[in-house]
């Protein structure tokens, strides 16, 4: 194997990144003031895992601002403890979303089924879905051109659908709608008639189909930072955010101005999101799984408190009783 990995370049300009061995990466982290007690250990680890997403990914909440050295007393323990963390909770967090997106696929598929036919001609027509203005007409028109047509044009990958094909010679919705990403089924549903995303969204308690646009377009994004293996626990979406809920309101969140401070576009706003989507009972498996992976992490090292991690997350120091209120006025009081 090859005993070494470009390392990026700490500085600014145009250098170029020099080559560094494991050996000279581990010399570089004992010269930033990293304890590294198990050098086999550690250099397993930046084979593994490599330099960039390991160390790159999460130095930053180690570092003193000041010195750009490590903070006193932090190991190389302390770093792979907080990249396990992250490992688990995208694991933990892509485990429940595959879950709600499964049953978008089904529900939203159905709907448009139901209104419009099975026939690929149905979805592949522009009128059946919300062209109402310039602008969403040509997302439409760009939902089907870009992201539909092709699967059904041109030979796929996937074996169910080349059997619709041609076996059928039509692959319905809840056929193809398989084969669309995440981010396709939540832009199919965004522009979907008013009837269908009604149909959708009273699958789930409390929530109407505005709030349901927004939190899958919220979905969406956490989904890929799972998907490209990126630092979740920490993560914050740039341009959208999930709508103002009952919850925020009983849990008390605080605001600045006009915008609750957590449960928007961080790690609370995708607990919330989870609360409304997920059954009860698996939402309260998942509560018990992502409590216990940040009391793990707060045992495993000592640079990162848990008011700090609850910060970092954009949790609440509440978060816990986010099962301890209805989500709306109707519904009846869930378990803590």
């Amino acid at each position: 194997p090859l005993r070494g990995l470009p390392f990026p370049f700490l500085g600014g300009g145009s250098m170029a990144k020099p080559f560094l061995t494991y050996r000279q990466q581990i010399q570089l982290l004992r010269d930033k003031q990293m304890v590294i007690e198990d050098e086999t250990h550690a250099e397993a680890a930046l084979h593994q895992y490599g330099y960039f997403s390991l160390v790159s990914g999460y130095k930053d909440l180690l570092k003193n601002p000041t010195t750009k050295n490590y903070r006193d007393g932090t190991s190389f323990h302390d770093l792979m403890a907080i990249y396990r963390f992250d490992e688990q909770l995208r694991e933990l967090t892509l485990r429940y979303l595959l879950h709600i997106e499964r049953q978008i696929r089904s529900t939203l598929s159905y709907a448009f089924c139901d209104c419009f036919g099975d026939l690929q001609a149905a979805y592949m027509l522009a009128q059946n879905y919300d062209i109402s203005t310039p602008a969403k007409g040509k997302e439409v028109n760009k939902l089907i051109g870009k992201f539909i047509k092709p699967l059904i044009d041109k030979p796929t990958q996937y074996p169910y659908i080349e059997h619709h094909k041609t076996k059928h010679q039509n692959v319905p919705l809840w056929v193809l709608v398989n084969a669309l990403t995440f981010g396709t089924v939540s832009k199919l549903y965004m522009y979907s008639k008013p009837q269908v995303q009604s149909a959708v969204s009273k699958e789930f308690e409390a929530i109407h189909e505005a709030q349901l646009r927004q939190m899958l377009e919220v979905l969406t994004d956490f989904r890929n930072v799972c998907a490209h293996n990126d630092r979740l626990f920490t993560h914050r979406c740039a341009r959208r955010d999930i709508p103002d809920l009952l919850l925020h309101q009983k849990l008390r969140i605080p605001k600045n101005g006009q915008e609750y401070i957590y449960g928007k576009r961080d790690y609370f706003a995708l607990v919330l999101t989870f609360r409304y989507l997920l059954p009860h009972a698996e939402f309260l498996t998942y509560k018990k799984g992502l409590s216990k992976l940040m009391d793990t992490l707060c045992e495993h090292t000592r640079q990162i408190v848990p008011s700090a991690l609850l910060d970092m997350m954009g949790l609440p120091e509440n978060w816990k009783k986010v099962t301890a209120y209805q989500k709306a006025p109707s519904l009846k009081r869930g378990a803590e």
